[in-house]
C-alpha cells in the first residue's frame, strides 16, 4: 500500500482544496477508517489555520501543545475522526469533529472547560474474569456492566474514559447519521427493522419537519433523548 496520497485523490470527507498542491499527508492506520480520518497535521494547517505550513504544524505537535481526547499526540499523521475532541490548552480552545450535510468532516468550537466525548458501542465481548468489555467506534475498549447494548451511545469523560452518561438505541431517541446520502442529518428514530439475514438492519427516522427517511443501522449514532446531549452545530471552517 502506498505511503503517498495526491490531493486530487483525497477522500471526499476531507474539507481541503484539491488543486493547491500535488501531495497531501496520508493518515497512519488508527482508530478511524481511512475514508473518514483526517491527519492531525492537515487539521492544524488547512482547517484550524493554527500553522502556515506542515513544518510549523509538526513543531506545535512536537512541543505537546495538542491533545486528542485528552491525550497528547505528537504524530502529524495521527488519524482524526468523527466526535474526536481536539484541545489546544495554550490558547484555551477546544473543538469537536462533526459531519456536515455533505458528509465532510468539520470542526465545531466548544465553549465548555471539560468537554466529553460520545462513543457508539459497536459490540460487547466477555473477557477474563467474566467481565464485560465494550468495544467503541473509535477503537476504545472499556470495562462496564452488562446493562449496555450494541448501538447504544456512552458519553465519556476525558482523558480517563469513565462513563458519564448512557443513551439507549431505541425508537424516540435522537440520532445523527454518520454515512450515506443523509450524512450529518439529525432525526428521531421511528422504527428499527431487524433483518434475519446477512443484510444490514434498517432504521426509519423522522426529521423535525416531519419527513421520513431510511438508512442502515451502521450509520445511526444516537446522541440524545428529547434533544442532543452535546453541541452538533456551528462549523468554524469548511
Amino acid at each position: 500500500m502506498s505511503r503517498h496520497l495526491k490531493r486530487i485523490a483525497s477522500p471526499k470527507s476531507w474539507p481541503v482544496s484539491k488543486k493547491t498542491n500535488i501531495w497531501i499527508t496520508k493518515p497512519n492506520p488508527g482508530p478511524h477508517s481511512g475514508k473518514q480520518a483526517l491527519p492531525l497535521g492537515v487539521l492544524l494547517r488547512d482547517i484550524l489555520k493554527l500553522a502556515d505550513n506542515l513544518r510549523e504544524a509538526k513543531r506545535i505537535l512536537h512541543e505537546g501543545n495538542v491533545l486528542v481526547d485528552g491525550i497528547v499526540r505528537k504524530d502529524y499523521k495521527f488519524p482524526i475522526g468523527v466526535f474526536d475532541v481536539i484541545q489546544v490548552p495554550k490558547v484555551g480552545i477546544s473543538y469537536r469533529i462533526l459531519l456536515d450535510p455533505k458528509g465532510r468532516l468539520m470542526v465545531n468550537e466548544l465553549d465548555v472547560e471539560n468537554p466529553k466525548k460520545p462513543c457508539k458501542i459497536l459490540n460487547k465481548t466477555t473477557i477474563k474474569g467474566a467481565r464485560v468489555q465494550l468495544n467503541l467506534h473509535d477503537g476504545t475498549n472499556i470495562i462496564a456492566s452488562n446493562d449496555y447494548k450494541s448501538n447504544d451511545t456512552v458519553i465519556l469523560n476525558i482523558p480517563d474514559k469513565s462513563i458519564d452518561k448512557h443513551i439507549k438505541y431505541e425508537p424516540g431517541n435522537k440520532a445523527v447519521i454518520t454515512g450515506g446520502t443523509h450524512s450529518g442529518q439529525l432525526a428521531s428514530i421511528t422504527d428499527i427493522k431487524k433483518v434475519r439475514s446477512s443484510r444490514h438492519n434498517m432504521v426509519v427516522l423522522t426529521r423535525d419537519d416531519g419527513t421520513d427517511f431510511e438508512t442502515i443501522e451502521d450509520y445511526v449514532f444516537v446522541v440524545g433523548t428529547d434533544k442532543p446531549e452535546f453541541n452538533l452545530g456551528g462549523a468554524i471552517h469548511e
